[in-house]
């Protein structure tokens, strides 16, 4: 026996050993391994469609968001503004209602003072009218005390009664 030539009958077991289970696999397990690996294909292949697909529908959520983004945008410049122009009319009406206001005031306060105006005027002309009263009864008392002196003023009325008429 040689060291270098391997028994011939070991190779010849072995080979056969190595049909019979390649023939075994070839005929029951390859089939299975195939199928198994074929239907991971499919898997992954679906799985890749899905995610493509559901790539696009997110693509197109985003172009619609954006879009309604926009919108919104869009409306709230547009109600801003109607605000501004709203504020803007309320400030306006304000105004001219404050300034009726304050006009009515101002001619309330000025018949109000028309009136305690004329009031003073009639009151100081019955005060001057009272103290003119007082100054002549006293200034006739005193021309009166003589009998004389009333003749003579009896005389001086009814000439300027007379001249006047």
């Amino acid at each position: 026996m040689s060291l270098l030539l391997p028994d011939s009958g070991l190779i010849f077991w072995m080979l056969l050993s190595f049909g019979i289970v390649f023939a075994v696999l070839a005929k029951y397990g390859f089939p299975i391994i195939i199928k198994m690996v074929e239907g991971r294909k499919t898997y992954i292949d679906e799985s890749l469609e899905v995610a493509r697909e559901a790539n696009a529908q997110l693509a197109r959520l985003k172009e619609e968001g954006d879009a309604i983004m926009a919108a919104a945008s869009k409306e709230q410049g547009r109600i801003m503004k109607e605000a501004m122009q709203e504020r803007e009319k309320i400030i306006y009406d304000a105004r001219k209602q404050a300034e009726v206001a304050a006009q009515k005031e101002l001619d309330e306060a000025k018949r109000q003072i028309r009136l305690e105006k004329e009031e003073a005027i009639r009151d100081i002309r019955r005060q001057v009218a009272l103290l003119s009263v007082d100054i002549a009864e006293k200034v006739i008392r005193k021309n009166l005390d003589d009998k004389q002196e009333q003749m003579e003023m009896i005389d001086r009325m009814l000439d300027e009664v007379l001249t006047k008429n």
